[in-house]
């Protein structure tokens, strides 16, 4: 069963990735492929490698909640960093909002609440919404950085390019 309180939060938090994510796209959408390269410190990524990372997020932390195999999360890294065309790293970034979307909503209140999945990386799980959240924060904190990354360079983002 369906509590709506337990719908209402899981509804706000599907809204605001999915806000975080139509941002994102707008942001990605601003580069030049001349910045591609674009590395603010050696020990930083590059332009493009953060916008893979991004687009990457919600179908990648979603194959980690459930429990997949490195192997498989790798080869979809690898897919999303084959990509370098802005419509085509966007359509990863719907695409796994969609993915994420579905997975959520058709989880029962209690799995929401209590099921538990551990990614093959750590010892200890975290409960469905949990992982909701953390994909939310996850791209929300890469966006920020994206964000930044344009300011430096020069382009004309401000806040409301944000909200």
């Amino acid at each position: 069963m369906q509590s709506q309180p337990i719908n209402e939060v899981k509804g706000l938090l599907l809204e605001e990735l999915e806000h975080i994510a139509k941002t994102s796209s707008n942001l990605i959408r601003k580069i030049s492929s001349d910045h591609w390269s674009y590395r603010p410190h050696d020990n930083m990524r590059t332009l493009l490698e953060l916008v893979q990372h991004i687009v990457s997020i919600p179908s990648v932390d979603l194959l980690i909640l459930q429990e997949n195999d490195e192997t498989v999360i790798r080869k979809l890294e690898a897919d999303i960093a084959a990509d370098q065309d802005h419509e085509k790293l966007i359509a990863w970034l719907t695409t796994g909002l969609h993915e994420v979307r579905a997975y959520m909503e058709s989880l029962p209140d209690e799995d929401f609440l209590h099921k538990k999945t551990k990614p093959f990386y750590l010892e200890h799980g975290s409960v469905q919404a949990k992982w909701l959240i953390e994909i939310t924060t996850h791209i929300q904190h890469h966006r920020a950085q994206m964000f930044t990354y344009l300011k430096i360079q020069g382009y004309e983002v401000n806040m409301f390019d944000l909200y």
